[in-house]
């Protein structure tokens, strides 16, 4: 049995004046989605971190302190997300998380 429970998510959106979703100004639903891309394409930034420590063998030059800054920051955002169920937060900051940890765990390898 599935229940119906859209009409809910929209008075809660509306008593706590959230803007609607996916929203009807095509340019802000574009941006939308646009953020959710990005959320998912920045993160891959740093494999060419990852790529140098793991392929090369070479972590000199890799801050340890910094990585490990980076990832523990990133909980928070995770958290923050959460609370707040903001999917580009939550996505984004979990890859930057993950990819934060390969670099740390390759300094840790490879330093």
């Amino acid at each position: 049995m599935k229940f119906n429970i859209h009409h809910i998510h929209q008075r809660k959106r509306v008593h706590q004046k959230l803007e609607p979703y996916p929203h009807p100004n095509p340019r802000i639903r574009f941006l939308d989605d646009l953020l959710l891309a990005v959320a998912v394409i920045a993160p891959l930034t740093n494999f060419p971190q990852v790529f140098q420590i793991f392929y090369l063998k070479d972590a000199s030059g890799v801050s340890l302190l910094s990585f490990s800054l980076f990832a523990f920051f990133n909980t928070f955002w995770i958290a923050y997300g959460l609370v707040h169920r903001e999917k580009p937060i939550i996505i984004a900051s979990f890859l930057w998380f993950a990819t934060n940890l390969m670099v740390v765990a390759g300094i840790m390898m490879y330093g």
